[in-house]
């Protein structure tokens, strides 16, 4: 998994039909995306249950680029290995999930995965000004975390410009996650982001036997965010 700051549109299975989520990875990169992004929530950190590493071990055959793994849940550290285990190429916990979030990171890192942090929208970006030396990714939550389809917090565009700022010339990704449209993702990637996270926005209007809106609804999105970078 090399580092390039070009847009990368990492479609939320959140959003698929649950009954066929190998045939929707598998759909959806057909259709263009780059990453495939996977929430997982544990109705406690956050509002909402989903998924846990035998879901991520079993759609991992069907993901041939990167399986990013976004763990909304309390404690992280416990489920770190299975999760790794499992195919995760990137394992992100929340700054918010616990007290020891540079030792989480260490363990992502040793479990021979790429090692993201997410701030909800009520931290401040400098919550992660020292850890930035042993991230590879900041996810930025531009709506609270738990559910899908939610409206984006435009507040969250200026932290994204000044964690850009902060970030300087580390090889880290900044991600964008809720509420990503081709309306929303020109503003972030204008302030510095890369990796946009779409749920709904990318899988409206298709199905695994008519992925063409999802080809369409990924070029789109890339479109307007390419277009904002200029």
């Amino acid at each position: 998994m090399s580092f390039d700051r070009s847009i990368k549109i990492a479609p939320s299975i959140l959003s698929a039909d649950f009954a066929n989520f190998g045939a929707e990875c598998e759909a959806i990169e057909a259709q263009g995306c780059d990453w495939v992004h996977v929430d997982v929530m544990d109705g406690h950190f956050v509002p909402n249950l989903t998924f846990g590493p035998a879901t991520c071990k079993a759609i991992r055959p069907h993901i041939k680029t990167v399986m990013d793994v976004h763990l909304m849940i309390a404690p992280v550290d416990p489920y770190i290995e299975a999760f790794a285990e499992a195919g995760a190429d990137v394992i992100t916990a929340h700054v918010e999930a616990g007290p020891h979030i540079h030792r989480t990171l260490q363990a992502i890192r040793g479990a021979g995965a790429k090692a993201g942090v997410a701030l909800n929208p009520g931290t401040p970006v400098e919550t992660v000004g020292y850890l930035l030396d042993m991230v590879d990714l900041v996810c930025v939550m531009t709506v609270n975390p738990g559910f899908g389809g939610q409206k984006f917090i435009h507040s969250q565009v200026e932290k994204v410009r000044s964690l850009r700022a902060m970030i300087g010339d580390r090889p880290i990704h900044i991600e964008i996650d809720g509420g990503v449209t081709p309306e929303t993702a020109p503003l972030v990637a204008a302030a510095g982001a890369d990796v946009l996270v779409a749920g709904s926005a990318v899988f409206k209007g298709g199905s695994v036997a008519d992925p063409a809106p999802y080809g369409e609804n990924i070029r789109a999105i890339r479109a307007a965010a390419e277009a904002a970078r200029g």
